[in-house]
């Protein structure tokens, strides 16, 4: 019995030793070194893979609209300022230069659809001969973007 006592004595004091690992974080700074390597390139290869959007630096005021529907993300835009510019898919051109883009893009891409996006003070003519190119292209589907009204227009 007096052994059996003894060698309960002997390890009690082991169950109640703390461990004390010799590598910590805050001991060794260099053990974060992987994973800020880690993270820097994981947040590298996320900008490398994000599209850049590139728009025009001029204003376009769309007209309100109470009718909100939406459109896909890859569709071509042509885009008409109060000054008279425009912009197909980001790209400045003339209203002449339109009818061959659009057939090239309608060729290369098989886009059947686009997107006007006119300011207020652009002539309905102007808009009506994009419209008219844009269907001698072969594009079925022609949307006119607006801008949410929130009620500053009363709609009969």
């Amino acid at each position: 019995m007096n052994k059996i006592l003894n060698l309960s004595s002997e390890h009690s004091g082991i169950r109640w030793r703390r461990y004390r690992p010799r590598l910590r974080v805050l001991h060794n700074p260099f053990g974060l070194v992987p994973l800020v390597n880690l993270a820097l390139l994981i947040l590298l290869f996320m900008l490398l893979q994000a599209a850049f959007v590139r728009q025009p630096a001029y204003q376009v005021q769309l007209p309100a609209g109470a009718f909100l529907s939406g459109a896909p993300q890859n569709l071509m835009v042509v885009t008409l300022t109060q000054e008279g510019l425009l912009f197909f898919d980001d790209e400045r051109l003339t209203l002449e230069a339109l009818a061959m883009a659009l057939k090239n893009a309608v060729r290369d891409r098989k886009a059947a659809a686009i997107v006007i996006e006119a300011d207020v003070r652009v002539p309905y003519g102007v808009i009506a001969r994009v419209m008219n190119m844009a269907t001698a292209a072969g594009i079925k589907q022609i949307d006119l973007a607006t801008r949410p009204s929130f009620g500053e227009e009363v709609m009969p």
